[in-house]
């Protein structure tokens, strides 16, 4: 996916969802703060997004734009419909949201830190492969994503184990 794809989804969902303002939580939020991140940041064909005043529209988002709809099957991109509760996020993560604004309407992409330490919550192999690729195009600083892992809802053992996976994939980073 790259920006003018993700420009479109916002579009298309807040015109289906009657809402201006849309959150942006998945992968491609990215493209918000880093408009030309690294092809392997961008490979995912979905936005997780939902309306920000509207979230229980998210569901209708998905039906008319998600996955297997015309939409996708035109474009080859589409949009998840999610909630607020979808990721694990840091403290104060709604003050840092990055707007990408297209027409009247404003996808609320998270600020990359705040992605990264939500990646490094969900702890998928795919999540761990993303914040790989953000070490090596550089866009991953330790010592702020320390601040925000630390700043996560979890219990303290898991920080700690978050903040080990991170020093691990930082020490095998070329």
């Amino acid at each position: 996916m790259n920006r003018a794809q993700l420009e479109h989804v916002i579009r298309a969902a807040s015109a289906i969802a009657q809402d201006e303002e849309l959150v942006i939580i998945g992968s491609q939020a990215i493209l918000g703060a880093h408009p030309d991140a690294p092809p392997e940041m961008c490979v995912s064909a979905d936005v997780d997004l939902y309306p920000r005043h509207r979230p229980e529209r998210a569901e209708l988002i998905e039906g008319s734009i998600g996955e297997i709809s015309p939409f996708h099957e035109s474009f080859g991109y589409y949009a998840q419909g999610v909630g607020p509760e979808t990721a694990v996020l840091p403290s104060g993560w709604e003050a840092r949201l990055v707007p990408v604004r297209v027409g009247t309407a404003t996808g609320w992409c998270l600020d990359p830190h705040d992605l990264f330490a939500s990646k490094y919550a969900a702890g998928r192999p795919k999540d761990r492969e993303y914040l790989r690729a953000a070490i090596r195009a550089g866009l991953l600083r330790r010592a702020e994503l320390a601040v925000r892992l630390d700043s996560l809802p979890l219990a303290k053992e898991r920080i700690a184990a978050l903040r080990a996976a991170l020093d691990a994939d930082l020490s095998a980073a070329p």
